[in-house]
């Protein structure tokens, strides 16, 4: 069974897809790390003329070791790093084997991040749109960092956020939105315990319809 799990920064969907993981009895990948690691490895280029061409190569390059560091990757410059290296075309076209080979391993797998849906999976079994307002999101970003002793200036990071999401919805050679046979799961007043049990709802939901669906086809 392979989940798709798709949704703006600090929607949640890294965490459903962890616990949607835990329940199911799947290897989970964090696309998003993927980004991120290829931003950290470009960041001293990040104003020259040469940023590019590093992050074609560090995509190319990348690897299951470059993704250990979680503290450096979670960082807000990291995040802001990953949406700017994923506007190019050639480290997507990189990154996407490694994706698709985690996603078809046998038994399947959960992927979370930002086309996993329309791009990397778009056969998945199910798919998933997570969703939160802009000011929700701000809060628990600000308070993840906070956890790590980090102080947050909440409107800069507000505007951060904004600034990520638009630049993604942009995205030429991306697939930010929402897929037509994904569903919506809005978070913005759920709990982590909520959300993942609305989770698992819709995916025993929708694999018991396929189940029925091929018993009477």
């Amino acid at each position: 069974m392979i989940i798709a799990v798709d949704g703006p920064a600090a929607s949640g969907k890294g965490t459903l897809a962890q616990g949607l993981a835990r329940h199911y009895g799947l290897p989970h990948l964090d696309t998003g790390l993927l980004y991120r690691a290829v931003g950290v490895a470009t960041q001293a280029y990040e104003n020259d003329e040469q940023f590019e061409t590093r992050a074609i190569s560090a995509a190319r390059a990348l690897d299951a070791t470059h993704l250990a560091d979680l503290e450096a990757l979670t960082s807000a410059e990291a995040g802001n790093l990953a949406s700017k290296v994923a506007v190019i075309a050639d480290v997507r076209r990189a990154l996407f084997d490694f994706q698709r080979s985690f996603a078809t391993q046998p038994g399947g797998a959960v992927l979370d991040g930002r086309d996993i849906g329309t791009k990397i999976c778009p056969d998945a079994d199910v798919k998933l749109f997570i969703q939160a307002d802009s000011k929700a999101r701000m809060e628990r970003r600000a308070r993840q960092f906070e956890s790590r002793g980090q102080v947050v200036d909440r409107y800069a990071l507000f505007h951060q956020i904004e600034e990520r999401d638009a630049r993604d919805m942009h995205n030429p050679n991306g697939g930010f939105y929402k897929a037509d046979d994904a569903h919506l799961l809005d978070t913005t007043q759920l709990s982590i315990e909520a959300a993942l049990r609305a989770a698992i709802a819709i995916i025993d939901k929708s694999m018991a319809l396929k189940a029925g669906e091929r018993q009477f086809s």
